[in-house]
């Protein structure tokens, strides 16, 4: 495969030669690679003609977290959606699983449509690492300071989670934000929100510093789908969110949560339903 640097950070995986298979892959390579650069991008491989054969792939990386819906969260927008999740809406910046018992390492997305030029839909990530590398001292003193409070429920869940804004990755020990980004102020059209409260330092210069550095451009990557990639994300480094996109623009993706081994268990979740 050729390797080559994604900007501002991660690695873009291609073929060598057109029609290669992506379970050809080395898994335990990729990995390797993922655990250094926290974001991999796999473009231009054969895939996934069935729907079964993605999670089948997906669980060459580990044990897949099941959801009551199954393995596999097909992302479409739906009409009438109970959620932002299934609208055309953007999705604020978050870690999956802070709301369910085991948190996930891996997200491993499939695009089995890509939104056309110009109809928006990227999927955004945000490595935290870089963050906290990247800044000043009196803001990292800031964020150290902060813990957020996040309550939710929808279909799958009523949960709450509390949790410092500055975390350690579980498995490797280094400091990562863990932070769901508030909506947008003046965004009247957020379906289902999250009950957000932030304690232990000063809520507007903690947001504003954060939003600052989690979308700076040396720390901040938007996902531009084109059909058949698939993309790797190490969950406990990253935050992900989503840009708006064109009602009805054909956008599906779908999403496996792969758990880490020994599983995770979610070491910030007060309650659960």
């Amino acid at each position: 495969m050729k390797i080559t640097p994604n900007r501002p950070f991660g690695l873009v995986l291609e073929p060598e030669n057109p029609g290669d298979d992506i379970r050809d892959l080395d898994v335990e390579q990729v990995r390797e690679l993922l655990w250094k650069e926290r974001l991999i991008v796999l473009r231009g491989f054969r895939t996934f003609s069935e729907p079964e054969e993605f999670p089948a792939y997906c669980e060459r990386w580990g044990q897949i977290s099941i959801w009551p819906f199954g393995k596999v969260l097909e992302l479409l927008e739906q009409n009438n959606p109970e959620d932002h999740i299934f609208d055309n809406n953007y999705v604020p910046l978050h870690w999956d699983g802070m709301y369910r018992p085991q948190v996930p390492e891996y997200q491993i997305f499939h695009c089995v449509k890509a939104p056309l030029q110009g109809q928006g839909g990227r999927t955004t990530f945000s490595d935290t690492v870089r963050v906290l590398e990247h800044a000043p001292a009196h803001h990292r003193a800031l964020w150290e300071q902060a813990t957020g409070s996040y309550q939710r429920k929808m279909e799958f869940y009523d949960s709450k989670t509390v949790s410092p804004i500055v975390d350690t990755h579980p498995l490797r020990g280094y400091p990562v934000i863990r932070y769901n980004e508030p909506p947008k102020a003046g965004f009247g059209n957020f379906l289902n929100p999250p009950t957000l409260a932030f304690s232990g330092a000063d809520e507007a210069q903690l947001h504003s510093s954060l939003r600052d550095a989690l979308y700076a451009p040396e720390n901040f990557y938007a996902h531009e789908w084109q059909a058949g990639d698939v993309v790797v994300a190490d969950n406990f480094s990253l935050l992900h969110g989503r840009e708006g996109f064109e009602t009805k623009a054909p956008r599906h993706l779908r999403r496996v949560h792969v758990l880490s081994n020994p599983p995770l268990d979610n070491p910030r979740l007060v309650s659960h339903q």
